[in-house]
């Protein structure tokens, strides 16, 4: 087990250092949500008025960045693939387990960094929130992006190219965001569009990160959205650990 420890910090430090030296890939992340939040935000105040439709909208970008961000993590492994950095590695007394989590854990803790940006600015918007709040939906959204970082490294070694990779990638995440509900809750959806949308694991994630910003921590939505998030990490991770043994046996 401490080795494991060991080699998922070594494997960590190895691909966030790069990130820190380009401290560009910090902001571009996260223009798109940050647009998104801009130019359509301010329209949601005519439906929900004020500061609530922020605590609606802000959380769903949230979810958004996170399966955006960290469902590309795999074009990096395709590179490294291709480079035969991955096979460097594989050369190497290192744990099999820590190269996955090692390159998920700085996946997520990027994509944590880059919500905390969009949260401030959401606020400078109109965002007004508990501080509790806001830490509970960025654990959340934070612990998502490890499940989804982990299922695109799985991808990405599935496929194997980017040409294979990107559309795959389009065809799955697509539907995804437009049945959680990340830019207007799907309660405003027709019955049939939001009996989908409960096949999603998604909403209850958006769900939950809605109601956390709303200030109810004690409640079932929060539960099950938790609740869903943990069992989507612990599938993802999983699957990722087996992907990755296999791959290097």
């Amino acid at each position: 087990m401490a080795k494991v420890v060991r080699d998922t910090y070594l494997i960590f430090l190895r691909y966030l250092r790069p990130t820190l030296r380009n401290r560009m890939v910090l902001v571009f992340g996260a223009v798109q949500p940050l647009v998104y939040l801009v130019l359509f935000g301010p329209l949601l105040t005519e439906v929900f008025g004020g500061a609530r439709s922020w605590r609606v909208f802000v959380p769903g970008i949230l979810v958004q960045l996170v399966l955006f961000g960290a469902g590309f993590a795999g074009f990096a492994l395709i590179a490294d693939l291709r480079s035969g950095v991955a096979e460097r590695l594989r050369v190497t007394p290192v744990s099999r387990v820590a190269l996955l989590l090692g390159r998920v854990l700085r996946d997520a803790l990027l994509l944590a960094v880059q919500a905390s940006m969009l949260v401030a600015a959401g606020l400078l918007l109109g965002l007004r929130a508990p501080v509790a709040g806001v830490l509970v939906g960025l654990a959340l959204v934070t612990a998502l992006a490890v499940a989804i970082a982990s299922l695109s490294y799985v991808l990405a070694m599935s496929t194997g190219r980017e040409d294979a990779f990107a559309p795959l990638l389009s065809t799955v995440t697509l539907p995804l965001m437009l049945l959680s509900g990340i830019l207007l809750p799907m309660d405003l959806a027709p019955g049939w569009l939001e009996a989908a949308s409960w096949a999603n694991p998604f909403r209850y994630v958006v769900d939950a990160t809605r109601a956390a910003f709303a200030g109810d921590y004690a409640t079932a939505t929060v539960g099950r959205g938790a609740a869903v998030t943990v069992a989507l990490v612990v599938v993802s991770v999983a699957l990722g650990t087996r992907r990755f043994r296999a791959e290097n046996a």
